[in-house]
């Protein structure tokens, strides 16, 4: 069994930081990519950024470049989401997501509320 959990969520005002973790652990835990994802009210689940496991390529939507920072710890499992600048749109539910497999999400956390409100 794998679990992933988040942590970090908050409030700020515009223009604040955050830092997002999410700790993957399990029996015989092979990751190949970490990801974040978001939901927003009355909206679908949207993809945010990525992390492949191996070597630390890094992926995310046009949207968050410049602002959002993906990174990991490949010694504690654990992933890092740094989030400067934050806008009212980036408000939402951030969601952690493992993979073990070469394609699609196999493990996914409960998510931590981010609000940015002034």
């Amino acid at each position: 069994q794998v679990q992933v959990a988040e942590s970090g969520g908050g409030s700020v005002q515009p223009g604040g930081s955050l830092r997002l973790s999410c700790a993957a652990s399990g029996r015989a835990l092979s990751l190949v990519t970490m990801g974040w994802f978001r939901l927003a009210v009355g909206k679908e689940r949207e993809f945010v950024a990525s992390i492949k496991w191996s070597d630390g390529t890094p992926d995310c939507i046009d949207s968050v470049k410049g602002r959002f920072t993906i990174s990991r710890d490949t010694a504690k499992n654990t992933m890092y989401l740094q989030m400067n600048g934050l806008k009212p749109e980036d408000t939402a539910i951030y969601l952690c997501a493992a993979a073990v497999r070469t394609w699609g999400y196999d493990y996914w956390g409960q998510g931590t509320q981010v609000t940015v409100s002034s």
